[in-house]
């Protein structure tokens, strides 16, 4: 059942987040994934997906972290606006794969489920998705107009 409010057991969770977030390994995955990982084909999306991958062991760790954050708000274990105003570096994850999810849900029709659960029952997350989806087009011209 969704939760309408969030209460002190959601804040109590999102500081948990928080905290494995500030976790070395954690941190430096998150960095690599944030800053490295712009795929701009289906082929560069599925080539992360190899064990060989430089960016593999990174992009398990965060994209797994964020599905099993966004999971609690699809079981109803945190109120999803709460935890949306929370986690945009999962929605910015997903914005980068959501191009490409048609073609990714063919290899593994359960990813980013709870991604696209969450943007689907969250005002705040759809919000937050758009907001991140316009910088993206920004970034990308950006980086095209230095190269």
């Amino acid at each position: 059942m969704r939760k309408d409010f969030p209460d002190h057991h959601d804040a109590d969770l999102v500081l948990r987040l928080y905290d494995l977030r500030r976790e070395p390994m954690m941190r430096q995955a998150r960095k690599a994934i944030l800053t490295q990982f712009w795929p701009g084909s289906f082929d560069e999306l599925s080539a992360i997906a190899r064990l060989e991958h430089p960016l593999n062991e990174s992009y398990r760790q965060v994209a797994s972290y964020w599905e099993m954050a966004f999971g609690m708000a699809r079981h109803g274990i945190i109120q999803p606006d709460y935890l949306a105003e929370h986690g945009g570096e999962g929605l910015w994850l997903y914005a980068k794969v959501l191009p490409f999810l048609p073609q990714l849900r063919e290899m593994s029709p359960r990813a980013y489920r709870n991604a696209e659960w969450l943007v689907g029952h969250s005002d705040t997350a759809r919000t937050i998705l758009e907001d991140i989806q316009t910088r993206m087009i920004r970034l990308q011209a950006e980086r095209k107009a230095a190269s």
